[in-house]
């Protein structure tokens, strides 16, 4: 008998073990993406020609290359600029943002957006997430699966830090 609360005893602290692990991976993750990043490329994978699709339910994929976005980890909130071009108006988006983290599967940026009251405008939608491919100092790739046109598809999305 206390040889199994022994061994119960022993799973229960590698699983709390396994999970602070878990919690400071995703701490770190936060911490590295504190800051400003400008949206420099987005590649499309499945799709050929040009993609004309909007993004995040804001605006025109063309739209969001150039923009700047920025991650607080301190309070997970952020926001997103889209500047003025000829076929874009100018967006400034409240988000609130963190790393989703699943047993045994790549971390994931999940954001929504929100409005001027910094209330959620993805009630419904649950917002956006995206796997984080790479994330250092200076770069961050994200990569979101979709369907265009009935096919399987997926949108690369290349930032450096400013």
């Amino acid at each position: 008998m206390k040889r199994a609360a022994l061994i119960f005893d022993i799973i229960i602290i590698i699983l709390l073990f396994a999970s602070c692990v878990a919690a400071r991976e995703s701490r770190s993750f936060q911490k590295s993406m504190n800051g400003d990043w400008q949206l420099k490329t987005i590649i499309s994978e499945g799709v050929t020609g040009k993609v004309k699709t909007q993004l995040f339910n804001e605006a025109d994929f063309d739209c969001f290359i150039g923009s700047t976005w920025n991650f607080n980890n301190s309070n997970n909130m952020g926001n997103y600029t889209i500047p003025s071009a000829t076929a874009c108006s100018a967006v400034k988006r409240n988000i609130r943002w963190s790393i989703y983290e699943a047993k045994d599967q790549p971390k994931l940026l999940q954001y929504k957006r929100l409005d001027d009251n910094l209330n959620d405008i993805d009630v419904n939608s649950g917002g956006f997430r995206f796997t984080i491919l790479q994330l250092n100092n200076t770069s961050l790739q994200l990569k979101s699966d979709m369907n265009l046109d009935g096919k399987p598809a997926a949108l690369i999305y290349n930032f450096v830090k400013i």
